[in-house]
């Protein structure tokens, strides 16, 4: 691609050159015949040396010359100037044959128009002077009776001189064609060796031009797709990462319970001569693990559920804050129960949102459930609800354990349990606090995680105020 498109530029760079030439014996025509157009209109046309000589110079008439600007000399054969008048360029009275001579072969290198001409009767040069406006000294002399070699001599010369001309305008046609082109063709491999790199797998890739021109904006544009299919990318693993580690959670929470199902089933079959109370400790433990796994199974339909695009809400206007009393109304049985201590910090002002009341409500329900497994008796839970930037902010704390450091940014992940080794015992499904947040992005809010720096943690739950 990049010896295709110089080789374009270097063709078109070349028409170019062809084109200039043109140009410039198009140039020269043009001058020529305005030249011609305006040679009549001129004033030292107009009044030429051989218009208004005489044989007696006094008889000349000088007038309209001198009201035209111009002035007229008359040198002897003595070189001397015997009559002047107007505008005067020789500044003497008379003149040797040498400044004579360097007179007449200077003349058209001066800024004036001389017209020189010599009357034999009267032994005189007649010299007309007129400023010059504005003179484009271009000529080409052509003597059919020159001799041979002289025209050989000076055609050769001209044809190199003209050879040269277009062979540097050639070379540098060429040059320039090279770096216009390798201005474009750099940057263009730089894109196709990253896009290639990109292609290969290599998402990190990135291209930096160091150029302000339209290349910077294309530049831009393949480093923002490079970074957006990295990060892309990167979800996908972890995507598939979180998929395999959630299968391998749920057969591990459903293997255990289903296990002993099946252990004391069987023993229950096998074993003859069991007493009545033996017996119901076997179905009592079978009971308890059909729920647990019952329970298991529901939370992870309704977390499923949540993520289907046919789930929707039952919104209804909701006055939060007494909905709120009703809620932390509810717990206090069981906080009691368990030995935790309460307060309860609500507005009794009226704050209206748009709430699923039964959905809303499980939020409560599992946040509340998480505290209770893992925090000793003595804990205390409080309920906080403020107004800030047009949203309700709920804040659910407890003075309690805490939540690890290591699992605060995956805390609302399924599975994520703040005993380590999956203790059934002290630790729920793990799927409470996924649900939770999902419920609060639903009503388009949000549930996030606030660790005390002394013990204990918040989780925050924000609402939008209709």
């Amino acid at each position: 691609m990049k010896k295709k498109l110089s080789n374009q530029f270097l063709g078109n760079f070349f028409v170019i050159f062809f084109i200039m030439i043109l140009d410039i014996v198009l140039a020269f025509v043009l001058l020529s015949y305005a030249s011609g157009l305006i040679s009549d209109s001129l004033i030292k046309n107009k009044f030429p040396a051989s218009a208004i000589i005489k044989d007696d110079y006094r008889q000349i008439d000088i007038s309209a010359v001198v009201e035209n600007g111009g002035g007229i000399q008359v040198v002897d054969k003595e070189y001397r100037v015997v009559y002047s008048r107007g505008l005067d360029t020789i500044g003497k009275d008379r003149l040797t044959a040498e400044e004579f001579t360097t007179f007449l072969t200077e003349s058209p290198k001066k800024p004036y128009h001389y017209d020189i001409l010599y009357n034999p009767k009267g032994e005189f040069w007649l010299i007309v002077t007129f400023p010059t406006s504005i003179r484009l000294d271009f000529s080409l002399v052509y003597n059919k009776d020159a001799p041979a070699s002289d025209f050989m001599r000076s055609g050769l010369v001209i044809a190199l001189v003209v050879f040269a001309y277009l062979l540097i305008l050639a070379l540098f046609a060429f040059i320039y064609s090279r770096i216009t082109a390798a201005s474009i063709t750099v940057p263009l491999q730089k894109l196709c060796d990253g896009t290639r790199l990109l292609r290969e797998g290599d998402y990190s890739v990135r291209v930096d031009l160091r150029l302000k021109n339209e290349f910077a904006q294309l530049q831009d544009t393949f480093n923002d797709m490079a970074s957006r299919i990295e990060h892309e990318i990167s979800l996908r693993k972890k995507s598939e990462e979180d998929r395999k580690k959630l299968i391998l959670d749920i057969s591990h929470d459903l293997k255990n319970p289903m296990s002993s199902i099946q252990g004391y089933t069987e023993l229950l079959m096998e074993k003859s001569g069991m007493t009545e109370k033996e017996r119901n400790e076997y179905l009592e433990i079978i009971l308890n693990n059909s729920k647990k796994t019952n329970k298991l199974l529901n939370e992870l339909f309704e977390l499923s559920q949540m993520d289907s695009p046919e789930f929707s809400l039952k919104l209804n206007k909701t006055d939060i804050c007494e909905y709120i009393r009703q809620v932390c109304g509810d717990l206090v049985p069981q906080l009691e129960r368990e030995g935790f201590l309460y307060e309860f910090d609500i507005s009794e002002e009226s704050i209206f949102l748009m709430l699923d009341t039964d959905r809303f409500g499980r939020i409560f329900q599992n946040l509340a459930n998480n505290t209770l497994q893992y925090n000793p008796q003595g804990t205390l839970v409080s309920v906080r609800l403020t107004v800030e930037n047009n949203q309700a902010v709920i804040d659910f704390s407890d003075d309690g354990i805490g939540v690890p450091a290591h699992l605060a940014d995956n805390i609302f992940m399924p599975f994520i349990r703040v005993d380590d080794f999956r203790n059934s015992k002290t630790g729920g499904s793990g799927l409470g606090l996924s649900i939770a947040k999902k419920i609060a992005e639903a009503h388009g809010g949000d549930l996030t995680l606030h660790p005390k720096q002394d013990r204990g943690s918040t989780f925050r739950i924000r609402i939008p105020i209709i």
